[in-house]
């Protein structure tokens, strides 16, 4: 049984009272391109997707993207810089904090208009503040033409790879969608979905039966897996990667193109082990031009405190879900990537 709480408006109502200027959406438009060069090979800049584990304060992560912007001047000639700025967070369990979506505040009751109004309103100040677009998950399909005037970069999580509406959705977009593999690692799930999204595809969204082309730029994000003891399995190795190289070779799939999540399963939740990961993904890139070609980027869950607090916490810029590490460690390792590329 479903109890009616509230009508939330339409994505064209809620566009509506929160429009992107005509000067945002040339940003994003020359920023999409961007990233599609570089998932297609044309630019061969490498892509760093980072930021909090999920944005749950609009001024401190509108502080955390200007600093970004800043460092992403300085390394633009090397790295593309997009800030993770995750307004959905999804739980194993189905308890917690939820995200942005459900509530402006995190420390007050769900409202779902409310938050999505607030989440738009983020990212568009995070856009006009730094001038950069930036990436979100879509944990709720549906949900995603709230947000399709925003974003330069889309997720789908390791939960939600094998979900029919997922692929679907993903399949009309014209920026680059990046497939997480599965909780369980698998890779012939994950090329599956990527082959999904690339096709194109008819079936129901919102009120209208749709019908898309397939997006060419959907491809794979290596974060890890977890067997049936809960043990986590890192996938980011080079031969984890070569094999994947070949899969894809095998498969026969539009722009070949891997990013690497430092974090989750790969680092067993320990921030700190995300700057020896990319520093390893770094060196497999000197070592083996192929790996270099088809590893386009990372992804890294940074904030400007270290750690992780309570949602209830009140320290300014810490991540209220899993760990980050902090500002100082992501110049470093940021830098660091711009050096090695």
């Amino acid at each position: 049984m479903f109890e009616k709480v509230k009508r939330i408006m339409p994505p064209e109502e809620i566009r509506r009272l929160t429009p992107l200027s005509r000067d945002l959406a040339a940003i994003k438009s020359r920023r999409d391109r961007e990233a599609v060069d570089i998932i297609t090979g044309k630019d061969k800049r490498k892509m760093v997707v980072i930021g909090p584990c999920s944005a749950d304060n609009e001024d401190s992560v509108c502080d955390y993207v200007s600093r970004l912007a800043k460092l992403a001047d300085e390394v633009r000639d090397k790295l593309f810089i997009v800030p993770r700025i995750y307004t959905n967070k999804p739980r194993t369990r189905g308890e917690g904090y939820k995200g942005m979506l459900h509530s402006p505040d995190p420390n007050k009751g769900t409202d779902m208009q409310e938050g999505i109004l607030g989440l738009r309103r983020m990212h568009i100040r995070t856009i006009r503040e730094s001038g950069l677009t930036s990436a979100d998950e879509m944990l709720y399909p549906s949900n995603y033409a709230y947000v399709e005037d925003l974003l330069t970069y889309v997720a789908i999580g390791a939960r939600s790879a094998e979900n029919q509406e997922h692929r679907l959705v993903g399949s009309g977009m014209d920026i680059p969608l990046g497939v997480k593999n599965p909780m369980n690692g698998s890779l012939g799930v994950l090329l599956n979905s990527i082959y999904a999204a690339q096709i194109g595809n008819e079936f129901k969204y919102h009120d209208y039966q749709v019908k898309t082309g397939g997006n060419p730029y959907a491809h794979a994000v290596l974060r890890g897996s977890i067997d049936v003891h809960g043990n986590n399995i890192p996938n980011y190795h080079y031969e984890d990667v070569m094999k994947l190289l070949e899969l894809y070779t095998k498969n026969k799939l539009k722009n070949p193109a891997i990013l690497v999540d430092v974090n989750h399963s790969n680092s067993g939740k320990n921030a700190d082990e995300q700057i020896r990961i990319v520093r390893e993904i770094m060196s497999n890139m000197k070592y083996d031009a192929e790996f270099r070609k088809i590893i386009k980027g990372v992804m890294i869950e940074s904030y400007i405190e270290d750690g992780s607090q309570p949602v209830d916490g009140k320290i300014y810029g810490k991540s209220i879900t899993d760990p980050c590490i902090g500002w100082v460690k992501t110049e470093k390792i940021v830098r660091y990537m711009a050096e090695k590329v």
